[in-house]
Order: structure tokens, then sequence, then C-alpha cells
């Protein structure tokens, strides 16, 4: 198997995550809309990706037969279900099955579809719409080649990683979770820029784009972040100041403990499964 032959994409259960998967995939100019299968129970709320020429249906068999790698992304509760639902379809020498469910581990997956059908764990964020996620990937050993396969993919839609599979729940936490945390701190920024002087959509810009820019320099310079404050801080200045008084608040701590409560969140949803 090569990555040529991976053509068509099936997304199994298109809630928010799997529409950002299927916008991502189309925006990097890697698959048509018409590579991609997107399955849901009701398919009237895919109206739009219909429109645009998406396969839309709720026979998560046929998605399957038509399409060479699979993405599954469904909650955790209905994981079991929709495993059994499928494997019959599923073929070793043809699917490369992948799954953004938290806390359902490899093991878990393979014992329910019954052959070793290669399996990778993913965890991207919604950015993935825009080619930004930040995608975590894990496999077992035996399957390097597909998790290699799937990663040439991603790395098309942002930043990819590879890691040990006992830290997909953690980057669940850092990376998906961490997205809505980023966000709520461009809305607190944006929110302190309004109350300095700018109308509410101009503050929004504003701290989003000063984000963007953080962002990129941690990224580009490959430098601790604290290299590049350094460079904003002056004796006295206005900079330390603001980031004094963060700290004073608990800005870091509170980013911390929301991460770890989180993950541990992840820990509890595991123990139930």
């Amino acid at each position: 198997m090569s990555f040529k032959e991976m053509k068509k994409i099936a997304i199994i259960g298109a809630g928010n995550l799997g529409q950002a998967l299927a916008a991502g995939l189309t925006k990097s100019g890697q698959y048509d809309p018409s590579d991609i299968s997107l399955t849901r129970r009701n398919v009237e709320e895919l109206s739009l990706f219909a429109d645009s020429g998406y396969k839309i249906t709720t026979d998560n068999s046929t998605a399957i037969e038509e399409s060479d790698l699979i993405i599954v992304s469904v909650g955790p509760q209905d994981a079991e279900t929709l495993f059994l639902s499928i494997k019959e379809v599923l073929h070793p020498n043809k699917h490369i099955l992948v799954s953004t469910i938290t806390g359902v581990s490899i093991d878990k997956i393979q014992s329910v579809v019954g052959q070793q059908i290669p399996i990778v764990r993913i965890m991207p964020n919604t950015a993935v719409s825009i080619c930004e996620s930040m995608t975590c990937l894990a496999a077992k050993d035996e399957q390097n080649e597909s998790i290699n396969l799937v990663k040439n993919i991603f790395d098309k839609l942002g930043r990819t990683l590879i890691v040990k599979e006992s830290l997909i729940a953690p980057a669940t936490a850092l990376c998906g979770s961490g997205l809505a945390f980023f966000l709520r701190a461009v809305r607190a920024a944006s929110q302190g820029g309004t109350e300095i002087g700018f109308h509410a959509e101009e503050a929004i810009l504003l701290a989003a784009q000063t984000a963007r820019g953080a962002a990129s320099l941690t990224i580009d310079s490959e430098m601790h972040p604290e290299s590049e404050i350094d460079k904003v801080t002056t004796p006295k200045g206005i900079t330390i100041s603001g980031l004094n008084e963060m700290e004073h608040q608990g800005f870091s701590s509170a980013m911390i403990r929301a991460i770890v409560r989180s993950a541990n969140k992840i820990d509890d949803i595991i123990n139930r499964t």
C-alpha cells in the first residue's frame, strides 16, 4: 500500500471535528469533495457539504466499502457499537482505520473489530479546517508504514507529532481542549482592548493577530517563549508591568490547571469505559 492509494476517505461520525477534517482535507488540495464520504445519523446537518460535492450518507458500511482511509470520529460512548457494526466491511489489505475517539485504546478497537487492520489514533483540533491543526498520532510499532501514510496527509493540515499512545490523552487536553483555552485568552485580551478604547470588532482583530504573531514567533524561532518576551520588556516598562499583573492574578496557574483538569477528566472517561 502506498500514499497514492489513499484516494478515498470516509469520515464516520461527521460532527464538528469530522466536518473540520473534511474541510481541511479539501482546503489542503489533497482531495476533492467527491473523494470524501461523510456519515451521520441526521444528514440534514450536512446539507452544506452535500451542496459542495461531498458524498453524504447514513450508511457507514457503504461509505467504508467505497473508501481507503477510514476516520472514525464519534463519542467514546458510541465507539463499541459503531465498531461492531462496521467490522465486517473492514479489510486489512485495503483500509487504514484512523480513530479520533477520546479514551478508546488501539487494543480496545482491535478487540472489537477482531482482525489485524492497521489502526492509527490521532488527536487533531478544529483548526484542521484551515490547515492549522496541531495533530498528534500514535500506532503500534508494527504499523510504522500506516502511521507514516496518515502523517503525510496530516502534515498538510498543520503540524504533526508522532507520540506514544499513552500521550494521546494528554494531547487531547493540550491541543484539543487547548484550542479553546487560547481562544478564551484572545477573547479576554479583546475585552481589555475594548476597555482601553477600541471598538469590539477592532479589539478582536488586534488581539487575534497579536496572538497569531506570538505563536508564529515561537514556532519559527524555535526559541523558548521567554526569549521573545525578554525582547519586549524593559526596566520599569509597560510590558513587564502588565506581565507581573497577569501573574499576580494567576494567569499561568489558571492555564496550567485548566490543562491538567482536562487531562484528568479524560482519565475519568477512560476509567468508565
